[in-house]
């Protein structure tokens, strides 16, 4: 077996997701409710963390919007 260093998805908790948006608590769960914020992953009993890469791109796609930029990445 090699040594390379792999690394899996990366979890971000609540706090950083907050920072990395700018968003409130509250707008963050109604946009999850809404449909239109990716949902958290279920860590533990009382804990969740989102993929940092939905997050990622739901910024990426905000500023798409932002500047005009109708095509998708998809």
């Amino acid at each position: 077996m090699s040594n390379t260093n792999q690394q899996g998805p990366s979890i971000l908790r609540f706090k950083q997701v907050q920072a990395r948006t700018g968003l409130a608590r509250s707008t963050i769960y109604l946009n999850i409710k809404s449909g239109t914020f990716p949902r958290p992953v279920p860590l533990g009993v009382r804990a969740v963390g989102w993929l940092e890469s939905e997050v990622s791109d739901w910024i990426a796609e905000r500023v798409r919007i932002a500047r005009g930029d109708t095509k998708s990445t998809a």
